[in-house]
């Protein structure tokens, strides 16, 4: 008789998976944050995805078979993710690498709402109370305990990624609810959109972001993080958050990725030297609470007892 072991019946690995790239995203932002004082924004866009496309363009194959609605709606989901990483990665230029994963974790907020309005899933009241807790926490975490407080041009842009997080997880359910492809397929299209759409804006409208690459002599720091970011936070992450979208629900996928501000924080503090407030730590704390609260089946746990063979 087989045993299930508990862990496994009370966090599937589509939620592990997903805690690992709360963690990864999270130092995301103090990464880019390095690599920007080296290059520009749409220049390092292109570099790191297109590096990823040209890893994973084997697995374009299961393209061959899928209809036009398929691959339209793939195509749309790089459209969206190439929107996200510029308002990202130009957000990340203008305000703090703190400030950043602060503010995208209010896609949790926003998530609920529109999965709601495209998917008719109406969110449950565990989910409803586990948003509010991760939006007070991110508000902490924020204005440090403030009532208000000032957003800058930084802080719009990453609001807007915030924003964009929210439809592109429900957009990314939807695709795959109506056609399931595998994961690094969805990723490796949606890798050629952003490096081809950065590629082209730069060219187009804004030439001086072109630049020739960094030597690799004198640059190690540069190409360490262009490395890190393509193979932690490009390839493991994209693949997993695409995995974990085919078996679970937007609200309950953004809620596990709640805790990317805290692990932000952390990094951020470590990496760069920003200073986080306790109010912070205290806001950060109650986002990786609400992910928890939400996603733990607290009755199974209580009631666990010691299988019998």
């Amino acid at each position: 008789m087989t045993i299930e072991s508990p862990a496994r019946r009370l966090l599937p690995l589509s939620d592990l998976l997903l805690f690992a790239v709360a963690m990864v995203w999270g130092s995301s932002y103090g990464v880019v944050k390095t690599a920007l004082a080296f290059y520009p924004v749409l220049a390092l866009l292109a570099l790191r995805f297109g590096i990823t496309f040209c890893l994973l363009a084997a697995n374009l194959r299961h393209l061959r078979h899928a209809n036009a609605a398929t691959l339209r709606g793939v195509l749309v989901l790089g459209l969206l993710l190439l929107a996200i990483f510029l308002a990202e990665t130009f957000g990340v230029l203008h305000t703090r690498a703190a400030n950043a994963a602060f503010l995208i974790s209010l896609c949790v907020v926003l998530t609920p709402l529109v999965e709601w309005a495209l998917l008719r899933r109406r969110p449950g009241a565990a989910e409803w109370l586990a948003v509010g807790v991760s939006f007070a926490g991110a508000w902490l975490l924020a204005s440090d305990g403030a009532l208000a407080f000032d957003f800058n041009f930084g802080d719009g842009l990453i609001l807007a990624a915030a924003v964009l997080r929210a439809v592109s997880v429900c957009a990314t359910k939807r695709v795959l609810r109506a056609a399931p492809l595998p994961a690094l397929t969805v990723t490796a299209v949606q890798a050629g959109v952003v490096a081809s759409g950065s590629a082209v804006i730069a060219l187009m409208f804004a030439p001086s972001q072109w630049q020739p690459l960094p030597a690799l002599a004198g640059h190690g720091m540069f190409w360490g993080s262009v490395l890190y970011l393509v193979c932690a936070c490009t390839l493991f992450a994209f693949f997993a958050q695409n995995y974990a979208i085919g078996r679970s629900s937007p609200t309950r996928v953004s809620l596990l990725m709640g805790s990317e501000p805290a692990f932000g924080a952390m990094f951020a503090s470590a990496w760069l030297g920003e200073h986080v407030s306790t109010a912070g730590w205290i806001g950060g704390g109650m986002i990786v609470a609400a992910s928890l609260m939400a996603t733990v089946p607290w009755r199974d746990v209580f009631a666990a007892r010691p299988s019998e063979a």
